[in-house]
Order: C-alpha cells, then sequence, then structure tokens
C-alpha cells in the first residue's frame, strides 16, 4: 500500500490525543474519522486536529469510504469488543493496552485476526520506548542478559481520574492494565517464556472496587525473574521505573530516560526516528499496514501476557 493510509481514532480522551499528536508527524496518514462518548468534546478535538467526520457510534465510522484502520484508545472493558468489530467490518486495527481484561476475550480477539489475516496490534509501548529498544539492542548483540528486573509503578490516585486529571468514566485496574506493560516487557526483553507467577494484593477500595496496592513476582524459562511493585496509594515520585540487572550492567529506564546503576545518564536520541514511544508504536502498526506483516506487539504476540495475568486473577481470587 503506497497511497495515504485513512484512520479513524476511537476515544477522545487523554491517550487518544497523544495518538492524533503523533499521527501529525507520520507521513502519508490521514486521519478521516473521531469517535468519542462526548460529542461537544469530541467535536472540539476533530476541530483542533482537523478530522472531517465525528461520531459518538463506532459503527458509524466503519462505514466511512476508504477506511483502512482505527486505533482504539476507549476505556479498557470495550477494547476486544470493539477490536472485533473492526476486524470485522475488514479494517485493521490497534487496541491500546490492555487488549482485555479477560482471557477468553484476548482469545477471541487472536482468533479473528487469525482469521482474516488484518494487522492487529496493541499499544505495549514499552517495547517501543528508546530507553527500553536501547536494553534490548544490547541483549540482541548478546552484550547483556537479564538477570532480574525491578520495577516500581507507582501513581496517587484516590478518585477516578485519568492520566489529564479528568474525570473517567470507567475503572482503570493495577492489574489488568499496569501491570500488562511489565509482565509484556520482562518476557520480551529476557526471550523467555514466563513459567511462575505470584501476586499479592492489598484491601479494595469501597469506591472504586479495586485493589489499590499489588505486588506480584515472576520467573522466566530461562531463570530471570522480576518483581513488580503497583500502587494508586503512592504520594510521588509518580510513574514507572525499570531497574535491569544483568550479567554485564545494570540499567535504570525511568520513561525515557536510561542511566546506568551509577546514575550515568546514557544518550537514547539516536535510537530510533523519535523519542515518542506512541509515535514509535504508531509508526510500527501504519508499517505494518503497508509491507502486508505482523507488527511488533501483534495480538498474537502479546497473547501470553494476558494468560499471564488471568493466572495472576486467579490466584487472587482464590485467595
Amino acid at each position: 500500500m503506497t497511497r495515504t493510509i485513512k484512520v479513524a481514532l476511537a476515544g477522545a480522551g487523554a491517550f487518544g490525543l497523544k495518538h492524533l499528536d503523533a499521527i501529525r508527524l507520520i507521513d502519508g496518514v490521514e486521519v478521516i474519522s473521531l469517535v468519542g462518548r462526548e460529542r461537544d468534546k469530541t467535536e472540539a478535538a476533530a476541530k483542533h486536529y482537523g478530522v472531517g467526520h465525528v461520531t459518538t457510534e463506532l459503527s458509524e465510522t466503519l462505514e466511512q469510504p476508504g477506511l483502512d484502520a482505527v486505533i482504539l484508545a476507549t476505556p479498557t472493558q470495550m477494547h476486544a469488543a470493539q477490536a472485533l468489530q473492526c476486524l470485522d467490518a475488514g479494517k485493521h486495527v490497534q487496541v491500546e493496552i490492555p487488549l482485555a481484561d479477560r482471557l477468553a476475550d484476548a482469545e477471541a480477539v487472536a482468533a479473528k485476526q487469525k482469521e482474516t489475516g488484518l494487522v492487529a496490534m496493541v499499544g505495549h509501548t514499552r517495547r517501543f520506548n528508546p530507553s527500553h529498544q536501547f536494553v534490548r539492542q544490547r541483549i540482541l548483540a548478546g552484550e547483556f542478559h537479564i538477570q532480574q528486573m525491578d520495577v516500581q509503578t507507582y501513581f496517587f490516585r484516590r478518585t477516578n481520574m485519568n492520566a489529564l486529571g479528568q474525570p473517567r468514566s470507567w475503572t482503570d485496574h493495577l492489574l489488568w492494565h499496569h501491570a500488562a506493560h511489565t509482565v509484556d516487557l520482562f518476557a520480551w526483553q529476557a526471550g523467555s517464556s514466563i513459567v511462575k507467577a505470584n501476586a499479592i494484593e492489598g484491601p479494595i477500595h469501597p469506591t472504586l472496587g479495586i485493589a489499590m496496592d499489588m505486588s506480584i513476582q515472576l520467573k522466566a524459562e530461562n531463570g530471570a525473574i522480576c518483581t513488580l511493585s503497583l500502587s494508586f496509594n503512592n504520594d510521588g515520585p509518580l510513574g514507572t521505573f525499570f531497574r535491569y540487572i544483568g550479567d554485564s550492567a545494570t540499567y535504570i529506564a525511568r520513561y525515557d530516560d536510561l542511566f546506568t546503576g551509577k546514575e550515568e545518564k546514557i544518550d537514547v536520541s539516536k535510537v530510533d526516528v523519535s523519542m515518542n514511544g506512541i509515535e514509535l508504536q504508531d509508526r510500527e502498526f501504519f508499517a505494518a499496514i503497508r509491507e502486508g506483516r505482523e507488527p511488533v506487539a501483534s495480538v498474537a504476540d502479546v497473547l501470553p501476557c494476558y494468560r499471564t495475568l488471568a493466572a495472576l486473577e486467579a490466584q487472587l481470587a482464590a485467595g
């Protein structure tokens, strides 16, 4: 495909806007439709980004002439059903993380992708962040092997707010959303399947109905281990911080910044064409469509992550 790729975005919230910002920087791609739950807010975003069609219904967008692909930045609970809807309509689809909050739903999307042969990708952004790509390149070159990853994912959340500090229409989740980033990244960087997984959680929030603190342990088949701490109770610093402990070095990743274990900053500005992980994942999505290939972080490739999350959920439910 050499013509302009026509794409729609469903979800005009915090991450939807990040995708619109990213697509502005990618040649040969045009956003032709914007889907949002709140009409006024969606129309304002469409006007700002020059998108000609606005609707509150994904089905209407899927009927737009010439539409090639859809990016879903909608509430987690809608991801799998909407991904199936896009694939059934013959459209390539990228789903923001997580693909689903139930394993059966994730497996249904994987089966539908296999049936249609369309590009179906999940926004596992950590695979694309230059800091993690730098470590990945050392691993692939045989210069670094992970012995342990220590990861902290910390937020301060007392009400249901999104990344822009605006009220959410849905409830976020430490396991199915935030842990998904690290579970997938650990297995990908270790180059080995997860064979052991344990989790404990703190008290359930009386209003949000979710655990506000969680601890997860993982072990890969090659012996590498990972310890993940997650919290919505942490009052700063906020974000996700990764420590890679290996046989030849230690690396500390703080979003797009990377340091040695001695806090020496590593220049990752030339690792890829951008420092923006969302832009890089979108570039991969459109490149896979043009080249007719499976993308990095395809639905099939990330499915083992969701199997691990389901096993952890079952363990937590069993007490």
